[in-house]
């Protein structure tokens, strides 16, 4: 990687924890789409699978009595699932594809919530939200609007929202890393990820973003934090669909 690249990784790695650490979900779907431009795919995959387990883990680990471990539990079945699913189809996504991807992803955040009677609090519906988020993680390199459709409609607080989903987001991209990281690891792209230390450094800014998003997301409202996060997410949705047409060859 250039000084210039590996500069770029590590902002956006500032960046998007913190604004991860206020709604949860936005920074990681921003992170992965600057990968997306700066390393290969695989490589690109397992970056950012190791930098958002280090930014959920810190989140989750500061927010930890507010973990629901019940949902935990179940979610982790389904990710089980989904991993054995993905691994049979043998999925190996292009830039287009990963792109696309994100926007669908990005554009979940419109679905009407009336349509869906998914709680993540009902145990079925938390291994169906480990089933399909993991899959979604694999496929696209996240899946945080999708998993917000299974929160919804919990009676949870926005401190236990932001916690739980934090630790199902290490798990999914725990998947992840296994997913695309042994073959990357033992095939000729070994090179490409990047060098350990800028690994080092951005786990380190990862904490430090995690911890001045958990003083903003102090000062908001839970109605606040829901609105903002639909139209972060929205953007970025658009951004993407953009690139990808642009990377088919569409004018």
């Amino acid at each position: 990687m250039s000084a210039l690249s590996i500069l770029a990784l590590l902002a956006t790695v500032l960046i998007t924890t913190t604004i991860s650490g206020v709604f949860g979900m936005a920074g990681g779907v921003i992170f992965m789409g600057v990968l997306a431009v700066l390393l290969p795919i695989s490589a690109a995959m397992v970056t950012h699978g190791i930098i958002q387990i280090a930014a959920n883990g810190s989140r989750a680990t500061l927010h930890r009595r507010q973990i629901v471990w019940p949902i935990i539990g179940w979610y982790l079945l389904g990710t089980a699932l989904a991993v054995a699913v993905v691994t049979l189809l043998a999925y190996a996504p292009s830039p287009a594809m990963v792109n696309f991807g994100l926007a669908g992803v990005c554009f979940i955040v419109w679905l009407p919530g009336k349509l869906f009677a998914l709680d993540a609090q009902n145990p079925p519906h938390a291994a169906l939200c480990g089933l399909s988020v993991t899959g979604l993680n694999i496929a696209a390199g996240v899946a945080g609007p999708l998993l917000d459709i299974f929160f919804i409609k919990t009676t949870l607080t926005r401190h236990q929202i932001v916690a739980t989903k934090a630790v199902t987001q290490v798990l999914s991209h725990a998947a992840k890393i296994a997913f695309y990281g042994l073959p990357l690891l033992v095939g000729a792209q070994a090179s490409t990820l990047p060098p350990w230390w800028v690994l080092a450094l951005g786990i380190a800014l990862s904490f430090v973003g995690t911890a001045l998003g958990a003083k903003w997301l102090n000062q908001m409202t839970d109605k606040g934090f829901l609105a903002w996060t639909k139209w972060l997410i929205t953007a970025m949705g658009f951004l993407y669909l953009a690139r990808a047409l642009h990377l088919i060859g569409f004018p």
